[in-house]
């Protein structure tokens, strides 16, 4: 089979513990969209936050963010599918937080807000690079369409917290976990409608493009990449991924620090 399309998660696949991208990892991913390859990130993070990553990789065309919420191309600004929270659904989540002085951030396509920095803030601002936008949360849901929230725990109290906020929300959002290697013992809780996920994201590329699902190829380590990687034609998961992503991967390539990802693109595709 010729896959003509490969989708790569971010965090935990192209990008390694030291919060970079390997030589190897760039090298082979360049020179599968040589080969005629179109190349597609697929992540929780919002698109400005991932422009310095296309730039580097020389790469083109639309890629998935907010874990499906969003599929656009970051250069051009140009949406081809989007699906944001419900705005009565984001009103209950922000008083709820408030009333449980649980730290939440909001994003737009373009905005990453906040109503107060935290540790939080600065682990997920370095993380994505982007500047945060100190609002009034009980205005910017009635103005901005929301596309994701975010719940970041990196203690005992704020895991507390998070699992007290998925409890009450667990029918009206769907939670995925994302992890970072540069961050280890931070859980990054990304927080979309109950119908986003990269697998939908990725069947609305594919029909886009005209592209037959079969001849797909994704790379992931994730949870949240689960629904992706039970989508595309061949599932690749990372080493460093979990055993319940292990489990609807074709394939395990090596750890992200072994350039897993490289060695994947090199068996398969080039």
């Amino acid at each position: 089979m010729k896959y003509r399309l490969l989708i790569v998660d971010i965090d935990g696949t192209l990008v390694g513990r030291d919060g970079g991208i390997s030589v190897e990892n760039k090298e082979a991913v360049i020179k599968a969209g040589r080969s005629g390859v179109q190349v597609v990130l697929s992540t929780g993070r919002v698109p400005r936050a991932c422009l310095g990553i296309v730039r580097e990789l020389l790469l083109d065309g639309y890629h998935i963010f907010f874990d499906g919420a969003l599929v656009s191309d970051p250069e051009q600004e140009h949406e081809i599918y989007v699906h944001p929270l419900k705005k009565e659904v984001v009103k209950q989540a922000v008083e709820f937080a408030r009333q449980n002085e649980i730290y939440l951030e909001l994003f737009s396509a373009i905005k990453y807000f906040v109503e107060r920095k935290t540790r939080a803030t600065r682990i997920h601002g370095e993380l994505m690079g982007i500047e945060t936008t100190m609002v009034d949360f009980n205005e910017v849901w009635k103005r901005e369409a929301i596309l994701k929230a975010n719940l970041i725990v990196y203690s005992p109290e704020e895991a507390t917290k998070a699992e007290k906020f998925r409890n009450h929300f667990r029918e009206r959002f769907h939670f995925s976990v994302a992890r970072s290697p540069a961050y280890p013992g931070v859980d990054f809780i990304n927080v979309v409608d109950p119908q986003v996920s990269k697998g939908k994201a990725l069947e609305s590329l594919a029909s886009h493009l005209g592209l037959p699902i079969s001849e797909t190829m994704a790379v992931g380590d994730g949870t949240n990449d689960i629904s992706l990687l039970s989508t595309v034609g061949l599932a690749i998961a990372m080493d460093n991924a979990p055993d319940e992503v292990k489990r609807v991967a074709d394939y395990i390539t090596l750890d992200v620090d072994q350039n897993g990802l490289a060695a994947a693109i090199k068996k398969f595709l080039l």
